[in-house]
């Protein structure tokens, strides 16, 4: 079925269907109309798949692809016109242009964190380019993946948009096909299985993966704002956002203040029960759910009912054992001697619990070992996970989490071995800007970084010295929202970028055009034989060049 849908695609796009600017205005007007006729029914299926608030999925996913529609569709004529570019003198009579023509076929495989906005705003770029398109939304959000299939063949072209449902093993069968382009959103292990399918047909790729995005503060900060906008970014969907905070490295003189304001901002955002807001999403699965309980402080989360007595005496034993090591491991890590460092070195290289699950599919990075002088060990705090400052709150059945805020955080805790993809925010003591850069370094590069500083040399070498896929200076989720902005990761955190022009040249091939007149002939005076006379002629023009 999935190379049926392929081979119909490449005959749609092979008849020249796909490139006229009329058919891509026409199929952008559509996708802005899909979205905005039918925002009550995406409400309903983020809720049902997500929890997802309805201001949320309007704000944070319907408005901005009708948005990337509208922007790429009104700039179609000059994107797609020739652009023209100076030829070498030695050339002359001659020009020259570039032209941008579409990649043929293409595959978007689309993530559930946001169902609606990861599957349509790329599906914009590579209408924008001109291409046939295959859309494979996520399984793991089945309500809004079923919409999508069902509302794309009502509104666009079905000859050349088609959807394909279904879980891994569509994926993979969609992966043997030679298509022109492959757009991937997801977790870094799923990342290198579509990579290396793509070689088999050298199928360029656009990867947008994750990682953990660091949020750096210091005294110089308005710690009120910075406080509200980090509880913003990190806790909008539930903290399952790709570019939120991950964690926050805080200087000694603010760090415990502003744990707590956060911890208010989550107060004033959600009120003081948020399983009843109805504006704090759910985890999407059970899944991820456990996995998350898994990064919490241990005692934190009471364990699933056991089935006998004798479970329940060994379940206590192991709890227990597992604080006491924790609380071990804290102080001995605190102690700073040559053996712990070694032993700490040794831990960080260890799996944890958990943390062969990456956030949104294995997209997990290890850290390496970090000088215990980076990071401050805080005093009374012996769970290396932290102390809770708020939240920390469960239900299993509701797959809740609530906004939970950690002080006082280990770099060798499980939460800081693997993208948290949750609404827990870990916040560790770093002694400066400089141990931070060292700190954040030491990781693979991040999808997004943040500062809050008003300080213009620590901004300056955040920008200079940290590599990351974008950097917001008192702004979280900023550049995700901009149309004018290339979005994308470096390095473990994604390959390429998109979002307006961006986008439209991710799915387009830049094409080169040179053109000579016949007559004069100039080229004679390169063409062989090589005499003496030809050579001072070169010798000559080798000085001018």
């Amino acid at each position: 079925m999935t190379n049926q849908t392929f081979e119909q695609l490449k005959k749609t796009y092979e008849s020249g269907r796909t490139r006229p600017l009329a058919w891509r205005r026409a199929q952008l007007n559509a996708l802005r109309r899909l979205v905005t006729e039918n925002r009550d029914a995406f409400v309903s299926s983020a809720m049902a798949d997500l929890g997802k608030p309805a201001a949320e999925t309007v704000l944070m996913e319907l408005n901005l692809v009708a948005g990337e529609a509208q922007f790429v569709r009104n700039r179609l004529s000059l994107w797609t016109a020739r652009h023209p570019k100076a030829m070498h003198w030695m050339l002359q009579p001659a020009a020259g242009w570039t032209i941008a023509e579409p990649k043929g076929v293409v595959l978007i495989i689309s993530p559930w964190n946001y169902p609606v906005l990861l599957a349509l705003e790329p599906m914009a770029d590579a209408l924008a380019a001109g291409n046939a398109i295959c859309l494979k939304p996520s399984e793991l959000s089945p309500n809004t993946s079923r919409l999508i299939a069902e509302l794309v063949p009502q509104y666009l072209d079905s000859e050349a948009v088609r959807v394909v449902e279904g879980g891994p093993k569509e994926t993979g069968e969609l992966l043997k096909c030679p298509f022109n382009h492959i757009f991937y959103t997801g977790g870094g292990h799923v990342g290198k299985i579509v990579m290396r399918a793509a070689a088999e047909h050298l199928t360029p790729v656009t990867l947008e993966l994750g990682g953990k995005s660091p949020c750096f503060v210091d005294r110089t900060a308005d710690i009120n704002v910075a406080a509200r906008r980090i509880a913003w970014g990190k806790f909008t969907n539930a903290g399952q956002t790709c570019v939120a905070p991950d964690y926050v490295l805080a200087t000694p003189d603010v760090a415990e203040a502003l744990a707590e304001r956060i911890a208010v901002a989550i107060t004033e955002f959600y009120g003081e029960d948020p399983k009843a807001s109805p504006d704090f999403g759910r985890i999407i699965n059970d899944r991820h759910f456990e996995r998350l309980c898994k990064l919490l402080p241990v005692g934190t989360v009471p364990p699933e009912e056991p089935s006998s007595p004798l479970v329940q005496v060994a379940s206590a034993v192991g709890a227990a054992m597992d604080m006491v090591g924790r609380r071990f491991n804290a102080v001995t890590t605190g102690r700073g001697g040559a053996g712990e460092m070694a032993g700490s070195a040794n831990n960080a290289a260890k799996p944890t619990a958990g943390s062969n699950m990456a956030a949104a599919d294995d997209g997990a990075t290890a850290s390496a070992a970090v000088e215990p002088s980076e990071i401050h060990k805080v005093p009374g705090v012996f769970d290396l996970a932290g102390r809770i400052v708020c939240g920390g709150k469960v239900d299993r059945a509701a797959r809740y989490i609530a906004p939970t805020v950690l002080y006082g955080t280990s770099p060798d805790a499980p939460v800081m071995k693997e993208e948290i993809f949750g609404p827990i925010l870990p916040i560790l003591v770093v002694e400066d800007a400089e141990s931070a850069i060292r700190f954040i370094n030491k990781r693979s590069r991040p999808l997004a970084a943040y500062v809050f500083s008003r300080d213009h040399e620590v901004r300056l070498t955040f920008e200079r010295q940290t590599s990351s896929g974008a950097l917001g200076y008192s702004l979280p989720l900023g550049h995700l929202l901009s149309s004018r902005l290339p979005f994308g990761g470096v390095g473990a955190s994604g390959i390429g970028t998109y979002h307006g022009k961006a986008g439209f040249l991710t799915f387009s091939h830049v094409k080169t055009v040179v053109t000579k007149p016949q007559f004069p002939d100039t080229l004679r005076l390169v063409y062989p034989p090589f005499n003496e006379a030809k050579a001072k002629l070169f010798d000559i023009i080798a000085k001018f060049s």
